[in-house]
């Protein structure tokens, strides 16, 4: 028994993203002392990156748009999906306990999301799939309501939104702001949203941003306890049980008069379990070259910069199985000379627009479910047809009409980005397959052979724009929304790479999110949620927020099991 525990809590959280969050938000709803270890200066991981949304079938919210959803055909559809790539008992479990979470979290705290109509399914036409979609986004947030500290420590998107609140539904309308009606009145509304903020000092705030504000306003309210520049350092086990952590105190932040242990390894024990909610491990280049496919790089991913996979080899140490290590959730990205990556999503769904390999053929969808985008990308590389990087070319048209990268339409692109080369721009394709380094011959024979599909309606070599998916960002004017052609000079040019928005990895778990070791028993005292553990949707991506749903719902059934456990004693 150890009897130097500096802190002592029921329920110790490892990250404070969603899943911690959630976490620790449900400790706090179970009448549990709790507390949030997060290793960066800024909580809120990459849920705050990210847009926020939940992928969870049959919820109050889909009932309230009127979707009819059901377990059953939610039951079929991840049959459909993952398959049994992931246990039945796992898929089981969220397909029952994802809507009690959000019932509950809608009930008791501020986490507050609302249907997005349209945005469907990634497979909407297989087999239980939803062509309205079961993704929810959270609702927007006054900043406001947190206090000075809590804004100030909130990790922020960095979304180039020119000062505008946008919501993933406003998002879909305004890429349409110089084709349709929708975009337009849009548009003003954005705009008018915007007046209103300064008219009235409120500061709102969407996508990931709202969800991670919502849930740490909830969590203060409840009385839950957050550290920050708290590295976690290790599991304590004794008796085969994990009882504890260790943690390493930023002196700077964490003064001894507060009764902390600033400047040394502090031990905090957990008398329910802990909760490793910590990410991925997409930003340690050493554990990327051992278990992801070649080639890989840090620099390609969204995540946020704390997942270097602490939570993960911590597990390893502790005896956990693992599995899809070999995997991430795909965003096929650019990154511009000194920039963050920028994942490429509406981008991939306009007209006018192809991606080829370094043959300068086609071999994928453009359109595809960025997760699938990803794969294909790995699955295609080969010899004089490198695919990393890939090349996404579209013609001056395209560029007028839509928007890219975060330009409004017609918008230039930076100077920097055309004088550094990272954005190939020329008069002809000739002059760009000569500064890409592509074929000269072979590209122009793609192009000619799309311009074809593009002027028929119909991609004969990879379907696009067959899957209402597909059409989601797509232009609604046109015959077929994702095809035209590629006619109109100057033509620019722009590497992909297989980036990613968290490694899908980890700690094999069951229902409870217990972790488990090799052999099928539990490790007492030990959970997993989110992207540190092995996802349960296995090797695919169901729907946009299939990220964020699993790891609120399973941070809300671990808790739930510390919580009866401790009741049946």
């Amino acid at each position: 028994m150890n009897d130097t525990w500096d802190h002592t809590y029921d329920v110790v959280v490892i990250g404070s993203g969603a899943a911690g969050m959630a976490a620790a938000i449900t400790a706090r709803l179970r009448g549990l002392t709790v507390l949030v270890v997060e290793k960066t200066d800024r909580y809120g991981g990459s849920t705050a990156l990210s847009g926020g949304a939940i992928w969870v079938p049959n919820n109050l919210h889909l009932d309230r748009a009127g979707l009819g959803d059901t377990p059953e055909k939610a039951r079929a559809y991840l049959d459909a999906t993952v398959g049994d790539r992931v246990p039945a008992e796992r898929r089981d479990a969220y397909i029952e306990h994802g809507p009690a979470m959000v019932r509950e979290f809608h009930e008791k705290t501020d986490v507050r999301f609302v249907h997005t109509p349209g945005y469907s399914d990634y497979y909407p036409e297989r087999l239980g799939g939803s062509p309205q979609g079961r993704s929810v986004e959270p609702e927007i947030f006054d900043f406001r309501k947190l206090g000075p500290e809590q804004r100030a420590t909130m990790r922020r998107a960095g979304l180039p939104t020119y000062g505008l609140t946008i919501t993933s539904h406003d998002f879909r309308h305004l890429n349409m702001v110089s084709r349709t009606w929708a975009g337009r009145k849009t548009s003003l509304k954005v705009g008018l949203r915007a007046l209103g903020a300064l008219a009235t000092g409120r500061r709102p705030l969407s996508l990931g941003e709202a969800l991670v504000a919502r849930m740490r306003h909830s969590l203060d309210r409840l009385g839950g306890e957050l550290w920050l520049s708290a590295p976690f350092t290790g599991l304590v086990t004794e008796d085969g049980r994990i009882t504890g952590v260790r943690v390493r105190l930023d002196p700077s932040r964490h003064r001894p008069a507060d009764g902390t242990s600033a400047g040394r390894e502090t031990t905090v024990r957990a008398t329910g379990g802990v909760v490793l909610a910590s990410g991925g491990f997409s930003h340690d280049q050493r554990l990327r070259e051992k278990y992801l496919p070649a080639p890989t790089s840090t620099e390609w991913s969204s995540a946020a910069e704390g997942q270097t996979g602490d939570g993960l080899e911590a597990a390893l140490a502790a005896g956990a199985a693992t599995d899809l290590m070999d995997k991430v959730w795909g965003a096929p990205s650019v990154v511009p000379p000194g920039g963050k990556p920028f994942f490429l999503v509406a981008e991939r769904g306009i007209p006018g627009m192809v991606v080829v390999d370094g043959a300068g053929e086609r071999y994928v969808n453009e359109a595809a479910p960025y997760h699938e985008f990803v794969d294909a990308m790995y699955a295609c590389d080969r010899p004089g047809a490198s695919t990393v990087p890939s090349w996404l070319i579209l013609d001056a048209t395209s560029k007028a009409r839509y928007l890219f990268m975060g330009l409004f339409p017609g918008q230039p692109f930076p100077r920097s980005w055309i004088e550094s080369g990272f954005v190939k721009k020329a008069a002809g394709l000739g002059e760009l397959a000569a500064g890409t380094g592509l074929p000269a011959e072979r590209l122009r024979a793609t192009v000619d052979r799309f311009n074809g599909f593009a002027r028929n309606g119909r991609d004969e070599d990879f379907r696009r724009g067959e899957s209402v998916y597909d059409r989601y960002y797509g232009d609604p004017t046109l015959p077929n929304p994702n095809l035209a052609p590629l006619d109109k000079a100057p033509f620019y040019a722009v590497p992909v790479h297989p980036g990613d928005i968290g490694t899908k990895g980890g700690p094999v778990t069951d229902a409870r999110a217990r972790v488990l070791r090799d052999d099928g028993s539990v490790i007492e005292g030990l959970y997993a949620s989110g992207n540190v553990s092995a996802a349960v949707m296995g090797e695919t991506y169901p729907g946009p927020g299939a990220t964020i749903g699993p790891a609120m719902t399973f941070s809300w059934l671990a808790v739930n099991h510390i919580a009866d456990t401790r009741a049946s004693r």
